[in-house]
Parts: structure tokens; C-alpha cells; sequence
């Protein structure tokens, strides 16, 4: 992995950390639904001129119904699922959840095509897993409220899904412009999440703050974000770029610390060196560090 891949990886896990505080700001006033029907159309908007700009709309014959798979799995259950899912927990316990999209992605690669987990990844996948754990340690208190128990099955669901189209895109649609899969899939989204959204109109109008929220978190969280993610997709494949969602947590405390006062405790810190450690791992950076020593 070069260093370039590297920091498309790191950016990605900043920007993605950061929509969980517009979600946490935008979803209770606008509803999940309304609210990321908002975030897929705007982020269509942004994305559809690129593709033309760059020339590359014939790209899409012979890959519609592929990519309004990818739109789906990837864009429609998960966002809604998540929209839901915050109603009730936290945008750090959410971003927890999220962070197991690499085991269901490596589960999902190993039942799929057979893939094998060298025994470096499997060890990064469980550090990454733990490193969550201690990130959160003192900040997750589970209620005994039977009323977690849905939106927490809805973040594991989304994060399943996630799992599986990132396999699913390396298999079918590895050779298409990250472009114009973003764009394709944020498209289909909106063609499904719209109509549906129309149901689901809020009484009130939604503050100025959580405007804002869907308005950055439909340009820069998604449309900006998934040109970046199948781009890693296509240079680390699908288990290593999934592992974004280790980092994730830990930008997301840090933005919380920085604009939302969120304290920031010794676990956190002890948990986020886990993270990076278990990341390095399962996409063999350390591995790559180690050649290039030996080559030198």
C-alpha cells in the first residue's frame, strides 16, 4: 500500500466520522428517512456534472442494474438504518457498530468467494475490534432499555451491508470509474429513498443547524467520501478497505472533542493506538514496512 493509498484511507475515516455528528444533529429533526433521501439527492447533484465533465455517462450501459444493486446495499438500507439507529444511541456507540463492517466484509469474502485471512489480518481484525472496545470503554454505559435492542440490530445490519457490497463491487464492478459508481449509486438511492421520503414530512421546519448537517453530510460525507472508498476498494480490495471503519470511532471522539466538548479520556487514547495497530495489520502495511527495510 502506497502512502498515498494511505492517506486516502485516513481522510476517508475523518470524513466518515464526521457524519455521525451531522446525523446526530440532522436525523431527529428531519427523520431518517427524509433526511437521507436529502443526503443521497444532494449528493447526486454534486456528483452527476463530474461524470459528465469528465465524459465518462457511457460508462454506465451494460452496469445499470449492477450499480442499482451497489445503491441498495450500499446507499439506501444502511443510510436509513443508521438515520434510525441514532434516533436512540449515540454517535459514538453508532460509530462503534459501524466498525464491525471489516469482520462482516472478511465473513461475507471467506462464504463468497472462498477467501482466505492470513494470520496477520485475522490478528489485526480482532486488535481493530478490541482497540473499539477500549476506545469506548468508558463512554458506552449499556441501558438495560429494551429500546437500544432494535437500533442496535439496525447499526449491524447496515454494517453487514456495507460488508457485502464491498464485495460485491470488487467482483462485479471493479473495473468501473469511482466516479461514476458513486454517482450511479447515489441516483438509484434517491430514486428509491425520494417517493418513499414524501410519507415521512416533518410538522416542523428543521433548524438552520441541522440544514447545514444534511448539506455536508451529502457533499462531503457522501458524495466526496465515495469516490474515495471505491477507489480504495480498487487498490486494497474490499477487506482491506473496509477497515476505514476502525479509524472511524476515533475521528469521530475527536470531532466530538473539538466542536461538541466531548471529553477525551486515557482509554480513548489507549484505544485508538489499538485501532491503528489493527489497521496497519489487516491491510499489511506493517507487512510492506518490513519488505522495504529488508530491501534497503
Amino acid at each position: 500500500m502506497t502512502l498515498g493509498v494511505l492517506l486516502e484511507l485516513v481522510l476517508l475515516a475523518a470524513i466518515w466520522g464526521a457524519s455521525f455528528i451531522f446525523m446526530r444533529i440532522g436525523s431527529p429533526e428531519f427523520g431518517p428517512f427524509l433526511f437521507m433521501a436529502l443526503r443521497t439527492l444532494i449528493a447526486s447533484i454534486f456528483l452527476l456534472p463530474l461524470v459528465f465533465i469528465a465524459k465518462k455517462q457511457s460508462l454506465f450501459s451494460g452496469y445499470k442494474m449492477k450499480i442499482f444493486i451497489v445503491g441498495l446495499f450500499n446507499t439506501v438500507i444502511p443510510f436509513v438504518l443508521f438515520g434510525y439507529a441514532i434516533l436512540s444511541l449515540s454517535g459514538g456507540i453508532t460509530s462503534v457498530l459501524n466498525a464491525t463492517t471489516p469482520m462482516f466484509g472478511a465473513i461475507v469474502a471467506y462464504i463468497w468467494f472462498k477467501d482466505k485471512l492470513t494470520i496477520s489480518a485475522t490478528l489485526g481484525l480482532f486488535i481493530g475490534f478490541v482497540g473499539v472496545y477500549f476506545l469506548m470503554l468508558d463512554k458506552i454505559n449499556l441501558p438495560n432499555d429494551e429500546s437500544v435492542f432494535l437500533p442496535t440490530i439496525a447499526a449491524m445490519l447496515a454494517s453487514l451491508c456495507y460488508g457485502f457490497t464491498a464485495n460485491y463491487t470488487k467482483k462485479y464492478l471493479s473495473g468501473i470509474s469511482s466516479i461514476v459508481l458513486a454517482a450511479g449509486s447515489q441516483v438509484s438511492a434517491t430514486i428509491i429513498l425520494l417517493p418513499i421520503s414524501l410519507f415521512f414530512i416533518p410538522d416542523a421546519m428543521p433548524s438552520m443547524s441541522a440544514s447545514i448537517s444534511v448539506i455536508l453530510l451529502g457533499v462531503l460525507c457522501t458524495a466526496i467520501a465515495y469516490i474515495i472508498f471505491f477507489r480504495l476498494i480498487a487498490n486494497l480490495g474490499p477487506t482491506r478497505a473496509i477497515s476505514v471503519t476502525y479509524l472511524i470511532p476515533a475521528f469521530g471522539l475527536l470531532w466530538g472533542g473539538l466542536f461538541l466538548d466531548e471529553k477525551v479520556t486515557f482509554w480513548m487514547l489507549i484505544g485508538c493506538g489499538f485501532v491503528l495497530v489493527g489497521v496497519a495489520l489487516t491491510t499489511g502495511l506493517l507487512n510492506q514496512l518490513r519488505r522495504s527495510k529488508n530491501a534497503i
